[in-house]
């Protein structure tokens, strides 16, 4: 399959699991599906996010990298130093991630988005969402945007990264890009909100923002 093509298989699983009233259950069977050959994750360059690459500096703390996929970004937070904990819906791409990095120290699992393990409420000093909210719609949004703002530990500090639109804009295909109002409704301080072109060819539109918890005081 080309590029065209891997996106076009994981619309239609997307649109049929979304129709069945199943927000995230395509994703097992895309990863299962690249897994056995037949296709291939749009969205898996085998890469760090250079907009991740680009912010992200070294640390100590608790991190979680949100929908971690086949594991880039969560490696490459471990490699500055983090102690990071990675998670995705598919078990197939757990499993990938950790065949994928033999020794890790990433700790990954598999959980859902919109119904976290209670023990990590407020539990992370970094808390990494990337293009994990851009492929949900309606109240999975609105929980998966909660939840990931829950994780945040007091002090502690949210990336998202996803694609960008005016409100007044078609929202399209999946991934269904965030306005401005969505970005901003993440129910954090916001710290910085970056409207971004990146170096595809046509070039994307995206936000970066960066939100952070007011610490106990």
């Amino acid at each position: 399959m080309n590029v065209d093509e891997q996106r076009a298989y994981a619309r239609r699983l997307a649109a049929e699991s979304i129709a069945e009233g199943d927000a995230t259950g395509w994703f097992e069977r895309l990863y299962a599906a690249a897994e056995r050959g037949e296709t291939a994750v749009p969205w898996a360059d085998l890469e760090p996010n250079p907009l991740l690459r680009a912010w992200a500096r070294p640390g100590s703390g608790r991190a979680v990298v949100v929908g971690c996929g086949l594991g880039d970004d969560a490696e490459y937070l471990a490699g500055l130093g983090h102690d990071v904990t990675a998670f995705d819906v598919s078990g197939t791409a757990v499993a990938r991630a950790r065949s994928r990095f033999p020794g890790s120290r990433v700790r990954y699992r598999t959980a859902d988005l919109l119904a976290p393990p209670p023990q990590w409420r407020r539990a992370f000093d970094l808390v990494v969402e990337s293009y994990t909210v851009q492929v949900l719609r309606g109240d999975a949004r609105e929980h998966a945007i909660a939840n990931t703002a829950d994780l945040v530990a007091p002090g502690g500090t949210l990336l998202v990264i996803a694609r960008a639109r005016e409100e007044s804009d078609d929202p399209g295909r999946m991934p269904w890009p965030l306005t401005r109002a969505e970005i901003e409704s993440f129910p954090l301080p916001a710290v910085r909100i970056e409207d971004l072109l990146d170096d595809e060819d046509p070039p994307v539109r995206r936000w970066r923002a960066e939100f952070r918890r007011p610490a106990v005081s």
